[in-house]
């Protein structure tokens, strides 16, 4: 059986300043419609696909480079 556990106790956070409120501070909450919620799913895929085709040519471009030092390796 494990022995219990101490209680731990929380670490006291340093005093905020006004400086820091500012630039910490939250932006209000603003309520989306559905429009504006497809429409940032919408432009989140967009990004999300770009990047997997810059990944996509990256990985065609290994290969193509693999394949070529096979042939090298084969003729050799």
């Amino acid at each position: 059986m494990n022995p219990p556990k101490e209680p731990t106790t929380p670490t006291p956070r340093p005093p905020v300043t006004a400086a820091q409120s500012r630039i910490t501070a939250r932006k209000p909450w603003k309520k989306k419609t559905p429009v504006d919620v497809v429409l940032d799913q919408i432009d989140r895929l967009r990004e999300d696909v770009a990047d997997k085709e810059e990944e996509l040519k990256l990985a065609k471009r290994q290969l193509q480079k693999l394949e070529e030092a096979r042939k090298v390796l084969e003729a050799s």
